[in-house]
């Protein structure tokens, strides 16, 4: 005889009603195989907005980590582009070799910028999504 998963979503109307922030998803699942794990289980993950607050909040401590790096590189790059300007005019026999050095650093240091940049733009979204979801902020379309 073969084995056959069976699938069952439970809807259960209840009088009371939930809070419009709180969101319920339940599932149960038959999960058949040997007898110590085979019957029925559910899983009920409930989400609330001052969880979702807290994942926003979360996501914009990771993305101001996130600039802080990039603004370091920046700040490492563009130091160590100036020290290659500056091994250019000591060493003329290898000027070339750090004139090129100094352009690879001064490239990687515009780019750690712009990675901070929009780390920033990341980070303020993060917020913004944050006080919509504790109803701190009301999001207003005009058009």
């Amino acid at each position: 005889m073969a084995e056959e998963k069976h699938h069952h979503h439970l809807f259960h109307h209840h009088k009371e009603e939930k809070p419009a922030e709180e969101v319920i998803y339940s599932e149960t699942a038959y999960s058949g195989g040997d007898d110590y794990a085979s019957g029925y289980t559910e899983t009920v993950v409930a989400e609330s907005a001052s969880d979702e607050y807290e994942k926003y909040k979360k996501e914009e401590k990771h993305h101001k980590h996130k600039e802080h790096l990039g603004e370091m590189g920046a700040v490492a790059a563009g130091a160590f582009a100036l020290y290659e300007k500056h091994e250019a005019k000591k060493d003329p026999d290898h000027a070339h070799k750090h004139k090129i050095e100094e352009e690879i650093a001064a490239a990687v240091a515009v780019g750690s910028g712009g990675y901070a940049f929009h780390e920033h733009h990341e980070k303020k979204d993060a917020k913004n999504e944050a006080e919509e979801a504790s109803g701190k902020k009301h999001h207003h379309h005009l058009f």
